[in-house]
């Protein structure tokens, strides 16, 4: 198979591309497998991890204020197009997909009217602008939650997949895996809170406080705490003011690599709403505390989180309403209510695609059939 595929701006979007290409190249080790990115966007280093060629279109979102910048995107929109039907011309794929973002509408118009079949992933509940911009020229429109599909006119075109995760399946909690993570002998408990590569400020601050009273209330939970990678030095003058800087309940971790690991072992997590995120949670089965992050495009993040809310599968929160009152009143809750959490693991469940990859694999197989 040769396929190009377009998916940038954010890991979100990135990674799910990656998983695809990893699950092609798993059944098909021949295949010629590449992407698209900008010059400067993340795209670039995780597609080169991952051990894929880049090709490169210059492309930028529109701001939603009004800026200078978005002279310049009107002209890349104008111009996008043109560069990437070229780069087809060139590779000859049999075919295109996109997870979202501005990447895709330029590589998948560019299919369109060379009449290269192509299909487009949305992860999330409320489907993105460029997803919608491409949806009348794709041949296959992948979703993650069912209720997205309101957002199309033409339901022919909708599959219901799931997310494509980078992991294949989920990692089992175990005591030599407790052991290796040096997670403390006196935690009964582990309470896994992370917001993103980038940390998320409020949130952060907020378990630091919840750290610092269940010392004294809770001394069997142990917290786990990723900062991201920009945060790590203020995270941590904030423990000392509070005094968990030196503490045994909490461990502060500039960025956590061996993410499945840690979520295993985690008996509550806290977390925002990306769709990747929910997709793991749902994976593992995880009991969670979602707090949705309101900057992000459309408030997706929220509708991501009221879909689980909503069906009982998470607990949400939203960042205006977070307290360590609140948090810590939600997680001795949870901690004390062993049928609660199995309920919202059991829920949660229900979101989960463990095959998703592998659907998505079976079915751009025969998109490239049907249009041979």
């Amino acid at each position: 198979m040769r396929i190009l595929l377009a998916g940038g701006g954010t890991a979100g979007h990135i990674n799910p591309a990656i998983a695809i290409a990893n699950t092609v190249k798993a059944h098909e080790p021949d295949s010629e497998i590449a992407f698209i990115a900008t010059s400067k966007g993340l795209e670039n280093d995780l597609v080169k991890n991952a051990g894929y060629d880049t090709y490169h279109i210059e492309m930028s979102g529109l701001q939603r204020s009004l800026s200078p910048r978005n002279i310049k995107t009107a002209y890349l929109y104008l111009t996008a197009p043109s560069k990437a039907k070229k780069l087809l011309k060139s590779f000859c794929p049999d075919i295109v997909v996109g997870t979202g973002g501005y990447l895709s509408w330029p590589l998948i118009k560019a299919a369109y009217s060379l009449g290269i079949p192509s299909a487009i992933h949305e992860s999330n509940a409320i489907p993105g602008k460029a997803v919608k911009m491409v949806a009348d020229k794709v041949n296959r429109i992948y979703l993650n939650f069912p209720s997205a599909a309101d957002a199309f006119k033409d339901r022919s075109k909708i599959l219901v997949v799931g997310n494509p995760l980078l992991q294949d399946g989920y990692v089992e909690r175990s005591e030599e895996l407790q052991k290796k993570l040096d997670i403390p002998a006196f935690a009964d408990h582990t309470v896994l809170s992370f917001g993103g590569s980038l940390g998320a400020e409020k949130l952060n601050n907020v378990i630091l406080e919840v750290a610092s009273k269940f010392k004294g209330v809770m001394p069997n939970v142990f917290f786990a705490l990723s900062s991201g990678g920009k945060k790590y030095a203020d995270v941590m003058a904030s423990a000392e003011k509070v005094g968990v800087s030196e503490s045994q309940n909490i461990r502060i971790m500039q960025y956590i690599y061996n993410m499945s690991e840690w979520e295993a072992c985690a008996d509550i997590v806290i977390c925002r709403a990306g769709a990747m995120t929910i997709s793991e949670m749902a994976l593992m089965g995880k009991a969670a505390i979602i707090v949705p992050s309101p900057y992000v495009t459309n408030n997706h993040q929220y509708e991501n989180a009221k879909r689980l809310s909503d069906a009982g599968a998470a607990i949400m929160i939203e960042e205006k309403d977070l307290t360590a009152e609140r948090l810590s009143k939600e997680l001795e809750e949870l901690i004390s209510d062993t049928g609660k959490r199995r309920k919202l693991s059991e829920n949660i469940r229900k979101f989960a695609y463990p095959q998703a990859k592998e659907r998505i694999y079976n079915d751009l197989t025969k998109l490239i059939k049907e249009n041979k």
